[in-house]
């Protein structure tokens, strides 16, 4: 299906905390660089600062409560059901995961198949998972960084769309890498989100290829 450039892809964004990735796209889409709209903010955190920011940019901001599906079996499944159910509400295009501390299950992967993304601290495929700062340190690596892919049932396990890198340095600790490389996530998930509404994004089995700007008022494509 082509839709117009005039079309502003809908968003949503999951997060579990402070927000900086979510403000990072909020900030290109208010600049006029992602033509992107962030239909909704859900987080499993009452209290998270992604709902707070959501709220001052005049977002919608929804908390859903995973306590009532504790203790279930299908505790997750059931909780994505719950989200998926809201997403499909705000007839929503493209899921972003930003510190969302929960592991999406297959609900809500197959719903949105490529077109679900998550920023990862970390040079993908090297140190999935916690701790990749301190791993990467420890491990002796001269390079360390970022990667925005698109999320699967495994864990950090999706094609990658893009990455950003830093040198680790001598006197380099977990924190003050983790801050050099945060600077460089808020430059490359908008990119992302950019790229994809703008129908530029391909996926060929593990390989995300990225085409080529198309001319201004031409339909564009957006992937599936």
């Amino acid at each position: 299906m082509s839709v117009s450039r005039s079309v502003r892809l809908r968003v949503a964004v999951l997060a579990s905390g402070r927000g900086s990735n979510l403000q990072a796209v909020i900030d290109t889409i208010e600049a006029g660089q992602v033509p992107a709209q962030i239909v909704c903010v859900i987080s499993n955190k009452r209290d998270a600062v992604a709902l707070e920011r959501a709220r001052k940019h005049g977002l919608k901001d929804l908390f859903v409560d995973p306590r009532p599906f504790a203790g279930r079996p299908d505790s997750r499944e059931a909780y994505d059901h719950a989200l998926l159910e809201i997403l499909q509400q705000y007839e929503v295009e493209l899921v972003l995961l930003a510190g969302y501390m929960k592991i999406v299950t297959a609900v809500l992967v197959n719903a949105y198949a490529n077109r679900m993304m998550n920023i990862h601290p970390s040079l993908l495929p090297s140190f999935p998972g916690l701790d990749v700062q301190k791993k990467a340190i420890d491990w002796g690596c001269k390079l360390a960084g970022c990667t925005v892919h698109f999320v699967t049932e495994g864990v950090d396990e999706g094609p990658i769309i893009i990455q950003a890198a830093v040198p680790i340095l001598d006197d380099d600790t977990p924190e003050t890498l983790a801050a050099r490389i945060l600077v460089q996530e808020h430059k490359i998930y908008p990119r992302a989100v950019q790229l994809f509404a703008e129908g530029r994004l391909q996926v060929d089995g593990r390989r995300v290829l990225i085409d080529a700007p198309k001319p201004d008022g031409e339909a564009i494509i957006s992937p599936s």
